[in-house]
């Protein structure tokens, strides 16, 4: 170990949930022991996560952890460094998570945790998921005591979920319209209709907040569509253990499209510490390390070979096994550097959806006058 390597001291931000931290913290105290080179953490919310600048970041932190819809405006700023291609990305990206932080032909963060939209539900209740949409519609809906994240960033990636379901994943489908007139239609009826199933405060929870309530309490017996966190699924995490299922899909289309969610690890090109920060990043990435130090301190691995190993692991068997064939197809949502400014102002509006009841009609009419003016000014 050379004296350098015995003094460089890195930073890093990541966002506020154990298993965005804990499992960094283990890796980077086991690779201190290893290299000498040792890893500070901060922590920012998880909406912070979704959309603070990561050009801001950058100045302050040599590795930062993001979410792939960034990619795109990343590129543009240049404000972290490409990164050499992954090897072999077949044989270890789970779904698109290799590809969806590959923009303009370079690599902009290495998928370090692998996530999408999935369906979960309290085992020991005796409930189970519905197989289609259309359940939740019915007039007895509310016995399967469904409980969804509606906070409005997703509310508008369960839309996206529902859309692609549809047989439209590649969006936006022309230059003047977001999605279609009748799956947009289709996914706010059905998002509207969840809502009313449940608690008006579903419309400021997210996916942590349903987690909590499904894993804490008994008034809740599954969750449809939120973005899965491996956790809830570990015997002893929280007082009630949780199990990913396959979501649900509709009658007309069998087309099981979640939105790809997790996260990448990124390098900042605005410090000096680069090839320290870019050798931690190729490592806690790596099968053994993701397998290893990562899973076991409550990381959600996005390496393949893990999810494969692990799946039949009691630890773990409730969400890589359960949500395995859901993530596998998960569809990516745009990267363009438009798209982070329009989910902005789209997040504005849901709110008044819910609370003041706009019908689905004209709020989809917002939604598509906002995609033209972000898509306009681009």
């Amino acid at each position: 170990m050379t004296s350098a390597e015995t003094t460089t001291q890195l930073t890093g931000m990541t966002w506020d949930h154990p298993r965005a931290y804990e499992c960094l913290i283990a890796a980077s105290e086991a690779y201190a022991g290893e290299t000498g080179i040792t890893i500070d953490w901060d922590k920012r919310s998880l909406q912070a996560f979704a959309d603070a600048p990561i050009a801001e970041l950058a100045a302050d932190y040599d590795l930062i952890v993001l979410d792939h819809p960034h990619v795109g405006v990343i590129a543009k700023t240049k404000c972290l460094m490409p990164l050499p291609a992954m090897e072999a990305p077949a044989e270890i990206s789970l779904g698109g998570s290799v590809e969806s932080y590959i923009w303009g032909g370079q690599t902009w963060a290495y998928p370090i945790d692998a996530a999408c939209q999935m369906a979960v539900l309290r085992p020991d209740l005796g409930g189970s998921m519905p197989a289609n949409w259309e359940r939740f519609l019915d007039d007895d809906a509310h016995t399967l005591r469904p409980l969804t994240p509606l906070l409005p960033v997703d509310a508008f990636d369960m839309m996206l979920t529902l859309v692609a379901g549809q047989g439209e994943q590649v969006l936006p489908i022309t230059e003047t319209e977001f999605c279609s007139h009748d799956a947009g239609l289709r996914a706010l009826h059905l998002i509207k209709r969840l809502y009313r199933l449940g608690p008006s405060e579903a419309a400021s929870m997210n996916p942590i907040h349903v987690l909590e309530a499904l894993s804490t309490t008994d008034d809740f017996a599954l969750s449809p569509c939120l973005f899965g966190y491996i956790n809830y699924a570990k015997p002893g995490f929280r007082p009630n253990k949780l199990e990913y299922v396959d979501q649900p899909v509709f009658k007309d289309h069998q087309l099981r499209q979640a939105i790809l969610g997790g996260a990448g690890l990124g390098v900042s090109a605005l410090r000096d510490n680069r090839e320290a920060a870019q050798a931690f990043a190729h490592w806690v990435t790596s099968e053994p390390v993701q397998s290893g130090v990562y899973l076991d301190h409550n990381g959600q691995p996005a390496h393949l070979q893990t999810w494969q190993a692990k799946s039949d692991d009691p630890r773990y068997a409730g969400f890589l096994k359960g949500g395995f064939e859901t993530i596998r197809t998960a569809w990516t949502r745009p990267r363009d550097p438009w798209f982070l400014g329009m989910v902005d102002d789209i997040c504005e509006i849901f709110p008044a959806f819910f609370l003041k009841d706009q019908a689905e009609e004209g709020f989809l009419a917002q939604i598509q006058k906002i995609y033209r003016k972000h898509r306009a000014a681009s």
